[in-house]
């Protein structure tokens, strides 16, 4: 099944700039193979289901490695069944409404 999340990974105890921490992300994101997009409070990620899930634990086991002692995720997780639908069809069916 695909899947849609928008996660939001914070590591905790690692002082106020995380931006090392998300570069970590997008390389666990980009080594599954996975189609993502990051934006200001987050990252968009598609793909199967199952790989969706694990970078999600692989971005948690990373950012523990990177010395974080304790991480907060938030994530908002979007399927359907009726069709196919991309991130990038996402954002142009809104860009369409505004024409």
């Amino acid at each position: 099944m695909q899947v849609m999340i928008d996660l939001c990974v914070v590591p905790l105890g690692v002082g106020v700039s995380v931006s090392a921490h998300v570069a970590a992300c997008q390389e666990e994101i980009e080594a599954a193979g996975l189609s993502y997009r990051t934006h200001a409070y987050g990252t968009n990620i598609e793909g199967e289901w199952d790989d969706v899930l694990a970078v999600v634990k692989r971005c948690h086991e990373r950012v523990h490695e990177m010395g974080a002692p304790r991480i907060t995720t938030s994530m908002r997780v979007g399927t359907r069944t009726d069709r196919e639908q991309g991130l990038d069809d996402k954002v142009e069916s809104v860009r369409r409404q505004r024409c």
